[in-house]
């Protein structure tokens, strides 16, 4: 299609990370690409904010482990100026009694570490290299499945069998026959998982608290031992989990994705709201901006939240009542906040101020038992703030100096970023406006006892709530993840049973964002796997 003035081949609805990587691939296909972002800048969650002159903190994504290699490779994200840290501690887990587990890149190290210290059993040691070697093969197994398009269950074809199978055959190639493979794994609580392969208490809660991050769910409900296990498909990473920084903050990545798709072609406008997708003849024909402005396109992919997508995008007549009120009852209240911090020096964590900080250079997690985790979770479930949230915090400038600006007029040295769990989108009493600084001030106090002395070192603070991520960043329910990811809402039923193949219920219309598979995080995989669709459907449409 030949396209003149406000004519495009494909329109993008958002410029969230996942909504650049589509764009480029489309560009790079041909596609004449228009990108709308609402806000100022692109990048979404991705990105960097000025905390205090001369000082910048991650807004919300604060590592970026599991963007997918292929992505970076196909669009050259190196050449465009981004620059990847990987520190050797991955994650570490301060303890009451002022010791601390830290699991580093190599495994034999952090199993000698662990036989060393003493901190867990010597069983637990011996054993953490076998575990982490079995975590990779169900990893690995899953990976398969995650990057690719899921079958058609409403109308399954031959070939959607025949690649289910391919699918099938790969996985259980790659996971250990003891271990009774992803259909055993996937659907068990990540607490009982973690039960069979460790004694320590220490250690099954910092590998459950990566399962139940930046979601509402806690470690005893189904299914989340298979988050675990995507977390850990989103990266060779084993155990330790993946932490990763972008020099210059999560916004560098968002930039080197716009240099992308606008190498490739792509054009980039921001402070364009899109607020309809226009149909002719119930097929997509374009976009109506806030301003009343239309544009044509025969495609077009949204990177928002699948209600959004759905509810607010798509004419209520042409979606119907009965998936009106299937897309009303997608999971998407979230339970995580965000605390941005600006200190004076290094907070003292417990067990952590050796080693010249670079224990500090990973993720740390304040989750030091499974009842501490399980507590955290619950009182969100019932709209409470938990007393003792779980938190993950990081300190970006410790590896990206550039961060902080020498001399800044508030004395700033490091800036932290913590998020925090459980905040419920819904509260039971009172309102987030309301209840904010508590929120903060509960997390100052998780911090204080296990990073003693921390509160004197904050020169400023900024509270982030999931009704804040709902405004800030157009994401429904505050869910960082766009939608739950249970397995409810996962692989062909995410975002809903018989939509899960990218292609909304008007035709033309696709989902590219966190809400379709394979999920949440940053790693660009729903913008590329969505891309392909829509580049297939492109050129069957002109063939």
């Amino acid at each position: 299609m030949s396209a003149t003035g406000d004519e495009y081949d494909a329109i993008v609805v958002g410029g969230g990370h996942n909504g650049l990587v589509c764009a480029a691939y489309l560009a790079r296909e041909g596609l004449r690409t228009l990108v709308l972002e609402r806000r100022p800048e692109v990048g979404g969650m991705a990105g960097t904010h000025e905390l205090l002159p001369g000082v910048r903190v991650p807004a919300l994504a604060h590592t970026l482990g599991r963007l997918r290699p292929s992505i970076a490779r196909d669009l050259d994200l190196a050449g465009l100026g981004l620059s990847l840290v990987q520190p050797d501690a991955r994650v570490s887990a301060p303890r009451p009694d002022g010791r601390a587990v830290t699991l580093w890149t190599d495994p034999a190290r952090t199993a000698a570490e662990l036989a060393a210290t003493g901190i867990v059993g010597e069983r637990d040691a011996e054993r953490y290299e076998e575990v982490d070697q079995a975590l990779r093969a169900l990893a690995s197994a899953l990976a398969v499945l995650n990057g690719r398009t899921p079958p058609d269950l409403a109308g399954p074809s031959l070939a959607d069998a025949l690649a289910g199978m391919r699918a099938s055959l790969a996985s259980r190639s790659r996971v250990p026959a003891g271990s009774g493979g992803l259909l055993r794994v996937l659907p068990m609580a990540v607490a009982d998982l973690v039960a069979e392969w460790f004694e320590s208490d220490a250690l099954r809660a910092l590998l459950s608290a990566r399962a139940v991050r930046l979601s509402a769910l806690g470690p005893l409900m189904p299914g989340t031992a298979g988050l675990l296990i995507a977390d850990a498909a989103g990266a060779d990473a084993g155990l330790a989990g993946e932490t990763v920084y972008a020099r210059g903050g999560p916004a560098a990545l968002s930039a080197a994705l716009a240099a992308a798709a606008r190498t490739a072609g792509a054009e980039i406008r921001t402070d364009a709201e899109v607020v309809a997708v226009r149909a002719v003849a119930r097929r997509a024909a374009g976009v109506r901006l806030a301003s009343g402005a239309e544009i044509n396109a025969p495609l077009v992919a949204a990177g928002v939240d699948p209600q959004q997508a759905l509810l607010k995008l798509i004419d209520p007549e042409l979606l119907g009542p009965r998936l009106s009120w299937r897309a009303a009852n997608i999971r998407q209240a979230g339970a995580s906040a965000k605390v941005n911090l600006a200190l004076r020096d290094l907070p003292p964590f417990n067990g952590l101020t050796s080693d010249g900080a670079a224990r500090m250079r990973g993720r740390i997690v304040i989750a030091p038992s499974m009842t501490y985790l399980v507590r955290a979770m619950r009182a969100a479930k019932h709209g409470r703030l938990a007393a003792e949230p779980y938190l993950e915090a990081t300190v970006p400038s410790l590896v990206d100096g550039g961060l902080v600006d020498e001399g800044n007029p508030s004395g700033t040295r490091h800036v932290m970023s913590v998020v925090a769990q459980a905040a419920p989108y819904r509260l039971r009493e009172g309102d987030w406006q309301s209840r904010r600084e508590e929120l903060g001030d509960i997390v100052m106090g998780t911090l204080e006892r296990h990073a003693p002395g921390i509160g004197a070192l904050v020169v400023a603070r900024q509270v982030v709530t999931p009704l804040d991520i709902e405004r800030g960043w157009a994401a429904t329910g505050g869910h960082p993840l766009h939608a739950e990811a249970d397995l409810g809402q996962w692989f062909a039923w995410r975002p809903l049973h018989g939509y899960g193949r990218y292609r909304m219920p008007l035709s033309g219309f696709y989902l590219c964002g966190a809400g379709a598979h394979p999920g949440g995080g940053v790693t660009g995989a729903p913008g590329q796997l969505a891309a392909r669709e829509m580049i297939a459907d492109w050129h069957a449409r002109e063939g």
